[in-house]
């Protein structure tokens, strides 16, 4: 029987278990390194703060906050406000993204070179520039009159930009209630109907919009549309902060420019025999293109793609140059009032790596869904 040393196992597991405690001592080592400091300073380590009155006011909030909160409210507001500012961001600049990529591979010249100035400029130039540029040149230094119509129903004025938005009706909690009564019964005949579940489906989610149609007579919600009074006053829509608009603005259109570049990668990595089968068929560059072509192309595009939502999470910590109140801004000033550095890197580190683990989440159970089996 050879000797123990001389099994590959018996290595593979010894390095393992090596690594591992090299991990746990040099942990251990600046774990007391801290607490020998933080003693010598007099610190005490603990996050008993939180329960503090915060004692500073948040300039944008969606939930409701005073100054006499506590700083575990301040920094619940700054979570909410850059959860906003991420889940906005990952969907307008999957929009730009998308457009521009296919852009990119356009018959058209002018198209696809406007595609092209367009990543090349935003790619290429830093982001906390153009956050500079979408906050002081297109919202701060607009006079205070000065209202700029966008696609029929969006404005700009230094208030901050102003779109269309939803608003409830009197009909609304009836939607409401009838349509999770109707997913709740789609689920279950999806489970007890294992022939032609799609069209069973489909044919009762048809049936419960047509019946609440006929009795509601309204949709669940009403578009309320901005309308110009007075050639400056704006009333109706949804009002978005200077501070808001310029970093959504940036994020998008920044991310946008890499996520092209994805997209159009990923559509040229589909083989040649795809296109001219495709075209075999009689079908149109549009139908050929969502049928055909992209769904192959999510093979290659989602795990690049999931690269650049991860830095757009971890990009809206910039928002401080700009002053919107983000997670990192509310840390920041929280930081400054209680001098607990450690604590609260500690949590700045953890809420963002918390938000990007869930972002690699869910794009990886997307990316299981499109791969070969």
């Amino acid at each position: 029987m050879a000797p123990l040393w001389r099994e590959r196992r018996f290595w593979r597991i010894a390095s393992q278990v090596l690594a591992v405690c090299i991990v746990v001592i040099v942990v251990m080592v600046l774990w007391g390194n801290l607490n020998r400091n933080l003693l010598t300073l007099g610190i005490k380590l603990g996050f008993d703060f939180l329960g503090s009155q915060a004692s500073f006011d948040i300039g944008e909030t969606s939930i409701q906050y005073k100054a006499s909160d506590p700083y575990s409210r301040a920094l619940l507001v700054g979570l909410v406000n850059s959860l906003q500012i991420v889940v906005a961001g990952l969907i307008l600049t999957t929009i730009v993204g998308i457009s521009a990529g296919v852009a990119r591979l356009s018959d058209n010249w002018l198209v696809r070179h406007l595609a092209l100035i367009y990543v090349e400029t935003f790619r290429n130039t830093p982001l906390l520039l153009q956050l500079f540029f979408w906050y002081f040149v297109i919202f701060i230094a607009r006079q205070e009159q000065e209202v700029t119509k966008l696609f029929g129903a969006i404005y700009l004025t230094n208030r901050g930009a102003i779109f269309p938005w939803f608003k409830v009706t009197s009909a609304t909690s009836v939607w409401l209630v009838f349509i999770t009564a109707g997913a709740i019964a789609v689920v279950l005949l999806w489970r007890w109907r294992p022939g032609h579940r799609v069209l069973v489906a489909i044919s009762t989610g048809i049936a419960m919009v047509l019946f609440l149609w006929l009795v509601t007579k309204r949709g669940p919600f009403a578009l309320d549309v901005p309308k110009v009074f007075n050639h400056s006053q704006i009333k109706g829509g949804i009002l978005l902060s200077p501070e808001f608009s310029a970093l959504l603005m940036g994020l998008t259109f920044y991310t946008g420019a890499f996520i092209a570049e994805i997209v159009r990668g990923g559509i040229q990595s589909v083989p040649k025999g795809q296109w001219e089968a495709a075209k075999s068929l009689g079908l149109k560059p549009g139908l050929m293109l969502r049928l055909v072509i992209f769904p192959q192309a999510l093979r290659v595009i989602i795990p690049p793609l999931t690269s650049q939502y991860l830095n757009l999470a971890k990009n809206s910590s910039l928002a401080i140059a700009i002053g919107y109140p983000d997670f990192y801004f509310v840390a920041s000033t929280t930081f400054n009032q209680t001098g607990r550095a450690v604590e609260v890197m500690l949590l700045i580190m953890l809420t963002y790596l918390t938000v990007s683990l869930a972002i690699s989440l869910v794009m990886n159970l997307l990316n299981r869904t499109v791969q070969l089996k």
